[in-house]
């Protein structure tokens, strides 16, 4: 018999449908439930293509006699973390501060009032590797709730005064400056791992917002080494077996230092941030491998995670048929098998080995630099790169035969408009139509569906033909403003400026609290929770202060408006000394911060949009990494924001208007003295 989540619109919810456990959805009738009965609570939060949450609702969700006993003692409630990231962000913080660690799935247990007081995150079925098990945990813990009520008092006081403290606004702790952003870059490279990219330890995450940092402030500063922090990690992880060598796309974090063992589950979010980070790099460096392997990247959104409608999925399972990674390994005889005659030139880039690298099977990767391959093998660059290509087509279309892992195809706002304005950054600079549209038909779905008359976004569709539901978050009201605003670039199509004016402002109605000058992550009509969750940090995605200040910023240029980069100084400042000291924590506000002290390097671009003129105006635009560009076109109509006021054709010519700090060069018709104008800009940052 289902239970109650056999409803629900999340794909992570119904796949706990068949559960013993009598699960409630999030919702007033478990806590009503819990307040009749004086029950506790056990929260379970975790996602679809989290592998550990699969293993512990296999061994204990899915086990009669352990959901016997939850359903005996708790109110047990389950959460998709993405749906819900306000209560997944209250809880984590609470089970943060209890046992120092966190992670999915996450296991809180509240009282009826919501209010936490033991927490944790995978418990084993069974007492095993110094883990007590699950059954033996929540008896503990249901235990201390009926015969340790003044311990139960205590941790809830403390847990409520950790929630109190952290939603009140702090004072300037530091100018936010050229000092603070160099120092903040320092503490990056004492970290930066000079063998093996990316930043030292393990497991190793992309922190792919860390790196487009570094990025920019080797744009701003020409520190090679910031360069090449950047460019070095992003090539290690295109050669690792984080990055899928024969379909594309990133998985979500690497088990090992070397790149090599992936938690194979591959988000949406994650592969936003790096095909963005991968178009600028190029414009930087105009690598080829950083090209080849960010478009595979989209091509593998489009082929694997683009919708009926449009939209994006959110994640792919890491197992298939109940094994973690076996959709994506191949044994040396599989390959024999598949390639034949490429084979041997197959095993020798991609190093399969008999014995394999992982559990008898071999993770694709590429140990050695490509042209040491093709030097060792007698072959020419070219004829490599041709022969394994020809193999990894070969190698992906025998891989569609087997069982593919499971694809949660919930439509989330803010990380759909991640990654649309990814895609919108590279049809621009690569001029490609096909990427263009996906973008475009992407940007589309998001205003014809989870935007409302008031300018509102929804978080959450689901599936193709399944109904919208939550109210969204500042990410996604902030993303998708900022998505819109990248699609007004790449189409030169005023309306998308409109409609993302529409976005932003009402994100600052009610998602800005005048009293405190905070951004909070839940709007000011949202459920009431213990606490408003005010998120500065980022995480696996950028804070949605930080999409909010650079939204604000954004249109304060467009708008002529210098109040904008105060506004966003002094909200910056609270944060001066954290930005300094613990700048993987907050890579997108660094990489947002020049921005409001220096300003934009604006262009206004007049002219028909689709005129061979006009367009070799926007390639000029597009041909170079300028990190701070606000980018604005039109007709010549109305002006909708005051950088397009009084602008017009030059003797009915395209024409273009670069300004910075609100002073504007002389008008250009010639994408070569454009060029010249945009690398005088960037010299005199």
């Amino acid at each position: 018999m289902p239970n109650r989540l056999a409803t629900e619109s999340s794909p992570y919810l119904r796949q706990h449908a068949e559960n013993p456990v009598d699960w409630y959805p999030w919702g007033a009738d478990a806590f009503e439930r819990a307040r009749a009965e004086q029950r506790p609570i056990l929260l379970s939060v975790g996602y679809a293509a989290c592998h550990w949450c699969h293993v512990m609702a296999h061994e204990s969700f899915e086990d009669t006699d352990t959901a016997a006993l939850m359903n005996a003692l708790f109110v047990n409630v389950k959460v998709d973390r993405e749906e819900r990231p306000d209560v997944d962000a209250i809880y984590m913080q609470a089970v943060q501060a209890l046992t120092g660690r966190g992670g999915w799935p996450m296991t809180v247990v509240l009282t009826p009032d919501g209010t936490p007081y033991w927490g944790g995150t995978y418990f084993p079925k069974v007492d095993g590797h110094g883990m007590p098990s699950f059954t033996r945990v929540i008896q503990a813990v249901a235990n201390a709730y009926r015969e340790q009520p003044d311990a139960i008092a205590r941790t809830t006081d403390a847990m409520r005064a950790l929630y109190a403290s952290s939603s009140r606004p702090a004072g300037p702790t530091g100018p936010v400056d050229a000092a603070l952003l160099e120092g903040a870059f320092r503490q990056l490279a004492r970290r930066y791992d000079r063998a093996l990219g990316g930043f030292t330890g393990a497991p190793k995450f992309p922190q792919t917002m860390a790196l487009d940092f570094c990025l920019r402030w080797y744009t701003r500063s020409g520190d090679p080494t910031a360069l090449e922090i950047a460019h070095r990690s992003f090539i290690a992880m295109g050669r690792g077996g984080l990055c899928d060598q024969i379909g594309g796309g990133f998985a979500r974090y690497s088990t090992d230092a070397e790149w090599l063992v992936p938690h194979f589950e591959k988000m949406l979010y994650d592969n936003a941030l790096l095909v963005r980070l991968g178009v600028h790099l190029w414009q930087v460096t105009r690598d080829g491998e950083v090209r080849r392997i960010t478009e595979a990247t989209i091509h593998w959104l489009g082929r694997e995670m683009t919708l009926a409608h449009g939209g994006f999925a959110s994640s792919l399972d890491a197992d298939s048929e109940g094994v973690e990674g076996k959709f994506y390994v191949w044994t040396a005889p599989e390959l024999d098998a598949v390639l034949g005659d490429d084979a041997a030139v197959a095993r020798a880039y991609w190093r399969v080995q008999s014995g394999g690298n992982f559990e008898g099977h071999s993770i694709l990767h590429v140990p050695v630099a490509p042209e040491l391959v093709a030097a060792r093998l007698g072959m020419t660059n070219d004829r490599l790169r041709t022969t394994i290509d020809a193999a990894a087509r070969t190698l992906l279309a025998a891989r569609e035969r087997r069982v593919r892992p499971g694809l949660d195809d919930k439509v989330l706002a803010g990380w759909n408009a991640l990654m649309t304005r990814a895609l919108s950054d590279a049809a621009r600079v690569w001029r490609d139509p096909s990427v263009r549209a996906l973008a475009v038909r992407n940007a589309e779905l998001l205003r014809d569906r989870l935007v409302n008359a008031d300018g509102r976004v929804t978080r959450v569709l689901s599936g193709t033909e399944g109904p919208c539901a939550g109210p969204g978050f500042l990410e996604d009201q902030a993303a998708v403003a900022l998505a819109f605003l990248s699609i007004h670039e790449v189409t030169l199509d005023p309306t998308w400026l409109h409609q993302a004016r529409r976005v932003a402002d009402a994100m600052t109605r009610h998602f800005f609290d005048l009293a405190t000058q905070s951004w909070f992550d839940t709007p000011d009509d949202a459920e009431p929770l213990i606490a408003r969750p005010r998120d500065l940090n980022d995480h696996a995605t950028p804070a949605g202060a930080s999409l909010a200040l650079e939204v604000v910023l954004r249109f304060g240029e467009l708008d002529g408006n210098p109040s904008a980069r105060e506004q966003a100084l002094t909200q910056m400042t609270p944060l001066a000394e954290a930005m300094g000291k613990w700048p993987n924590a907050f890579g997108y506000l660094l990489g947002l911060a020049p921005l409001a002290i220096d300003g934009a390097v604006a262009v206004a671009l007049i002219g028909e949009p689709d005129s061979t003129a006009l367009q070799a105006l926007a390639a000029a635009v597009a041909d170079r990494y300028v990190p701070t560009l606000v980018l604005v076109s039109s007709q010549g109509e109305t002006a909708p924001v005051a950088l397009l006021e009084g602008r017009r054709a030059m003797d009915g010519t395209a024409t273009a208007y670069m300004c910075t700090n609100f002073r504007c060069e002389m008008p250009v018709t010639d994408a070569a003295t454009l060029l010249q104008q945009l690398a005088t800009s960037l010299a005199a940052t």
